[in-house]
């Protein structure tokens, strides 16, 4: 891929949520390549502060009743409750992501290891983008549910939230385009 291309691809991605993806999902090749993109973000060499739990089949139903209790704890009535329920289920692949922080590492700092989870979804959604899927990371009060961290994380590890993938149904919007002139300044 030349440097424009390249360029091209990331400028025109864009995040999709669970309503506008559809199957196909990305397959076990595709998925391991998003992972690799992953694992190239900025890590120190020896440091993968994160860990990837992909969520498809049967297991997308223990997903969606995890999402209904949370539904529930949180007071929502049966509607609420099912929409809970269809948000696990719409998404063709589920990615859950999880962060291991040491925070008495001796050379990487806390926020550098933070930094490198973020650099890895974002390598991993811009490599959903490149093979043609769209994507979007979800978090919110859920990825704090103990029922959810119970489920997901292993000791240590923080629930950071899940990326949903699909093939996407729509082109993305023109408008809400952010100006790259009010994040960039000179000093």
């Amino acid at each position: 891929m030349t440097q424009a291309a390249a360029l091209t691809t990331l400028l025109h991605r864009y995040s999709l949520g669970v309503k506008h993806l559809v199957e196909p999902g990305p397959d076990a090749v595709q998925l391991q390549q998003m992972v690799a993109a992953a694992l190239r973000a900025p890590d120190h060499a020896e440091l993968v502060p994160f860990r990837l739990v992909v969520v498809q089949g049967e297991a997308r139903q223990r997903l969606a009743e995890l999402f209904a209790t949370h539904a529930q704890n949180k007071g929502k009535d049966a509607e609420g409750v099912a929409i809970e329920r269809e948000r696990a289920l719409r998404a063709p692949v589920t990615v859950a992501v999880l962060a291991r922080i040491d925070l008495g590492h001796p050379v990487v700092p806390a926020h550098e290891q933070w930094m490198c989870v973020g650099g890895a979804v974002t390598n991993f959604l811009n490599a959903a983008h490149t093979l043609g899927f769209a994507g979007k990371m979800l978090s919110g009060d859920k990825a704090r549910a103990p029922h959810l961290i119970q489920a997901f994380c292993e000791p240590g590890e923080t629930l950071v939230g899940w990326m949903v993938l699909g093939t996407p149904t729509r082109e993305p919007r023109s408008d809400g385009r952010k100006d790259s002139t009010q994040a960039l300044r000179f000093w």
